[in-house]
């Protein structure tokens, strides 16, 4: 073999262009070796055409052809670690102009080496993009891959019948030889296939080897045990979790067609909500007779264990403020401070609050001031107690308090803070941005008023956070003026 085959490179007489032919598209390995090569031949970007498999070299095949060799003295080709890194992923990409980005990057490391740190840069933007929508591509596969049970067929597998296990997937980039490894470990005792347009992977419990593109016809329709995982998947479905707009990102519709349990999915959705009534409605009747005084709904909470929550290491802490105020703020939860102390709204977030009140001329003695969730939930570290937000299932149990305090003080106005606020009030979840800054009326004759929570202002920096207090502002100058409406 000669040097100019060994290197896959064809010099032609057109400006001294180079055309190199990738053996297979995901090849990042011969793509490096070779880049190395031109750079140290000082073979610009604009002057080489990176061809893959399928692609036509044709204009570049005529003419004289001479091999480029690396000078004795050429300079070692750098290149750090991040650019490494986000090329070999990048290398996988189904962008035709992929290995043609990456040289251009490698050719100008070689003068700017801190290149990669320009978050502006549109090379580096688009190798980060490439590298992004890879690693997305993979985390499908990983997730969406269903295996099915088939007898196989020892003529066209060389092996003795037994159990074998196919799967069908549709990458949009070129992953499958990047993810064997994943499968391999995942799957070490099962005899198993999948099937891409792209190519295909078989594993017979020692041995990977790859086989060529297929079609979603040679994969099995079904197997025994799907029927199976469809009810446990839609026993274990819960409703009051559901965000569809989420669950569209995470699974997009692309992959249903492969997934059992996708044909559940319309259904579950359709019925969500009043599986979340009757779970909500099943939480409360498992309470005896609810307290009709304040005083003994701080009795019950301290001893109810309901819910997780209970069951740490904290105390519950009941709201506080004139059993007759016109306004009941609702939080989230208690903090660290609020658990030692045993009362709302005295942390960092509470302060905050309290300059905002002020600053609206809401008199904080005079609003009712309690939260969604009666007990602290953190994760310990250490020796620090770190917050966790409560599941959409501890707020729908609290709910049962934060009603009867509600019958108890009955305000003409909740401002409820956060989203598990509102959804403690409501009984489902809304979105803030759409619902703040206007009254949302309430059964019992009172108006619901939904902001931001102080905590969440506390998280902000710079310009997001002026914005986002003169919002929570605006928000509380509303909330008292309709104060002075409603008490005529």
């Amino acid at each position: 073999m000669t040097v100019k085959q060994a290197l896959g490179l064809q010099h032609v007489r057109l400006g001294t262009y180079y055309v190199v032919n990738l053996p297979d598209a995901d090849d990042f390995d011969f793509w490096r070796e070779r880049a190395r090569a031109l750079v140290q031949c000082e073979v610009p970007p604009d002057r080489i055409a990176w061809v893959e498999p399928g692609g036509s070299g044709d204009l570049f095949s005529h003419g004289e052809r001479r091999m480029p060799v690396p000078p004795a003295d050429a300079r070692p080709v750098r290149a750090n670690r991040r650019f490494v890194q986000l090329a070999r992923n990048a290398a996988l990409h189904s962008d035709t102009e992929r290995f043609a980005l990456l040289y251009r990057l490698l050719w100008r490391l070689q003068a700017n080496p801190r290149i990669m740190e320009d978050k502006a840069d549109l090379d580096v933007r688009r190798i980060e993009e490439l590298d992004k929508n890879v690693r997305r591509d993979s985390h499908k596969m990983h997730a969406f891959v269903r295996f099915r049970l088939v007898e196989s067929d020892p003529d066209a597998l060389g092996e003795e019948a037994g159990e074998h296990y196919v799967a069908w997937f549709e990458p949009e980039h070129h992953i499958l030889r990047a993810n064997a490894g994943f499968f391999m470990r995942r799957f070490s005792n099962m005899r198993w296939s999948i099937l891409t347009p792209r190519g295909s992977l078989h594993w017979d419990g020692s041995i990977m080897s790859e086989g060529p593109p297929a079609q979603r016809s040679d994969a099995p329709g079904g197997d025994p045990m799907e029927d199976l995982w469809r009810k446990y998947y839609a026993s274990i479905f819960n409703p009051a979790r559901l965000k569809v707009g989420a669950m569209l990102k995470e699974m997009p519709k692309k992959y249903w067609k492969n997934m059992p349990e996708a044909s559940l999915i319309p259904d579950l959705i359709a019925g969500a909500q009043n599986r979340e009534a009757a779970m909500v409605e099943k939480g409360a009747l498992e309470f005896e007779e609810r307290p009709d005084t304040l005083e003994g709904i701080d009795r019950a909470i301290h001893a109810c264990r309901k819910c997780p929550i209970g069951a740490l290491d904290n105390n519950a802490v009941m709201g506080e403020g004139p059993r007759d105020a016109a306004l009941m703020i609702v939080g989230e939860q208690p903090g660290d401070n609020e658990d030692l102390q045993g009362r709302p709204f005295v942390g960092p977030a509470g302060q905050l609050l309290d300059v905002h009140l002020e600053k609206a001329g809401i008199d904080r003695r005079t609003a009712y001031l309690t939260n969604a969730v009666k007990h602290f939930k953190y994760v310990q570290r250490g020796k620090r107690r770190l917050h966790q937000n409560p599941g959409a299932k501890e707020i729908d149990t609290c709910r049962w308090w934060i009603e009867g305090e509600r019958a108890i003080v009955q305000p003409k106005l909740v401002l409820a803070m956060g989203a598990s606020a509102a959804r403690s009030v409501l009984g489902r979840t809304v979105s803030i941005s759409k619902v703040r800054g206007k009254p949302i009326p309430l059964e019992d004759g009172s108006e619901l008023w939904v902001t931001v929570h102080p905590s969440y202002l506390l998280r902000l920096e710079g310009p997001a956070r002026e914005e986002q207090a003169r919002l929570f502002d605006a928000d509380l100058a509303a909330v008292k003026v309709r104060l002075g409406e409603v008490r005529g």
